[in-house]
């Protein structure tokens, strides 16, 4: 009868392991109404977006295109992010051991020499032992607590990975904007310069005149401030300079140098269209909401930790061992063993569990919120950008209407000076509001740079692209 019974005790712990009760609810990703298009879109919902494409198809510059590739080798940021996906790929190793037996053991070894009272010391007793034991414990899952856990590590896992792809993309969009910032720089500089030589020109004649007697110090004066209001100008654009190249150089990974650069502003394009793609992409292609979405998922995991604290933890138990022992040479030994079902749980814990529990659920209320913050903040980034592309084109276009009209008015200055129609102080007018206006159209310019970057970075560009994925190096020769 005592045998008969133990293949359906057998049969029912394994029936309780198998049936057992996964707690906790099981993640639902919440409801978050999207529009049907961006603000400002004006290519089809479904079109092509210039998120699907490489930066290096987007970015056309070569030596921008090198930069960037030695940003992506040698970013400490973008490490930093690596690392940190390593130690969340261990955490996860480490939940998952929760499910698995657990194996260890103990040795032990001694001597003493015990002394007999009213004996002589060299006829103390001898003793020596040794111990050996081999344990194993298995908790059976019973009610999801350690499925739950690996849930929560590996979502933590993913939420690295989206923050790698954030720092990757935004590594890339930072070279490009400090990029194009640079060569603007430049041309500002080179604007300045011509400014300066213009009005020393102005400076020098107006001198000889006052030399000769022609004409009073005013204009001198007058020429003199605007040269070396340029001079100062030229000196605060050489230091911007210097502090952009400083602020790529640390996006390198390498200490402040000087930066080559390839096509000037002026030969720099902008793509004529930048398609957006449909809305509901962006769910899909933003880093920043789907480690969103991830930390939501491991919120929801921590809630069924949380509730699985309430049941008991029930688990396999076993102990092998074995005791030697030796008096003066006379040996004993016995050997010992054991196995177990083992049951621990709460009884009363003054309210830890619930407030643990509690914790738990406003934090995944938290995550919801900042999910749908974060998708509501990608839509504003993205008409912000298409806003930017479709306004600064009016913007260049009236500036180098304006720059065009500036310069004709400029010749035709010189030109009546030239004949004796016209004042020296027309043409001293006349580069005035020229020389601004270039830096203005040479500021639209860049900014309609900027504005393809900010697009591919609020459309999640490249999300298609590995982290792994390294740009095409360039051809030999080219």
């Amino acid at each position: 009868m005592t045998h008969s019974r133990k293949p359906i005790a057998l049969s029912l712990l394994t029936g309780l392991i198998l049936s057992g009760c996964v707690v906790g609810p099981d993640y639902k990703r919440p409801q978050v109404t999207v529009p049907d298009s961006v603000r400002g879109q004006v290519t089809p919902a479904d079109a092509a977006s210039l998120a699907d494409q490489p930066w290096w198809s987007v970015f056309g510059d070569p030596r921008l295109q090198d930069l960037i590739r030695e940003a992506t080798a040698n970013n400490y940021d973008l490490q930093i992010a690596a690392a940190r996906i390593e130690r969340a790929r261990a955490l996860v190793d480490a939940a998952t051991a929760q499910g698995l037996p657990q194996i260890d053991y103990e040795l032990n070894a001694g001597g003493e020499r015990t002394v007999v009272q009213g004996l002589r010391s060299a006829d103390g007793v001898n003793t020596a032992f040794a111990s050996g034991t081999l344990r194993a414990a298995w908790e059976l899952d019973m009610w999801g607590r350690i499925k739950r856990s690996t849930e929560g590590a590996r979502a933590a896992l993913m939420t690295q990975e989206d923050i790698r792809h954030g720092v990757m993309l935004s590594l890339v969009s930072d070279v490009a904007t400090g990029y194009f910032r640079l060569v603007e720089l430049d041309r500002e500089l080179q604007i300045a310069q011509e400014s300066a030589a213009t009005f020393g020109k102005s400076f020098d004649f107006y001198t000889l005149r006052f030399e000769n007697g022609r004409d009073s110090r005013l204009p001198v004066d007058r020429a003199k401030a605007d040269v070396d209001a340029s001079n100062a100008q030229v000196a605060d654009i050489k230091r911007a300079i210097a502090i952009q190249e400083n602020a790529l150089s640390i996006l390198l990974g390498a200490y402040p140098h000087e930066i080559v650069r390839g096509q000037p502003l002026t030969a720099q394009t902008v793509p004529p269209t930048t398609p957006v793609g449909a809305s509901t992409a962006l769910l899909q292609r933003r880093p920043d909401i789907q480690a969103a979405e991830h930390t939501m998922m491991r919120a929801n995991a921590e809630i069924g930790v949380a509730v699985a604290n309430y049941f008991p933890r029930i688990g396999l138990g076993a102990l092998l061992g074995v005791v030697g022992l030796t008096i003066d040479g006379d040996w004993q030994g016995f050997g010992l063993w054991n196995l177990g079902l083992s049951a621990a749980g709460p009884i009363y814990q003054g309210g830890r569990l619930k407030a643990a529990y509690n914790e738990r659920r406003a934090f995944w209320d938290e995550t919801v919120a900042e999910y749908r913050k974060t998708v509501i903040g990608a839509f504003q980034e993205t008409a912000d950008a298409l806003a930017a592309q479709q306004h600064l084109v009016a913007r260049r276009t009236a500036l180098e209407a304006q720059v065009e009209s500036l310069r004709r008015a400029s010749s035709t200055a010189r030109d009546r000076y030239d004949f004796g129609l016209a004042s020296y102080y027309e043409v001293l007018e006349a580069d005035q509001q020229l020389f601004p206006a270039e830096v203005e159209l040479a500021r639209t310019q860049r900014d309609q740079l900027l504005a393809v970057v900010d697009l591919y970075r609020a459309l999640g560009g490249g999300w298609q692209v590995p982290a792994t994925t390294t740009a095409p190096q360039p051809a030999a020769g080219g």
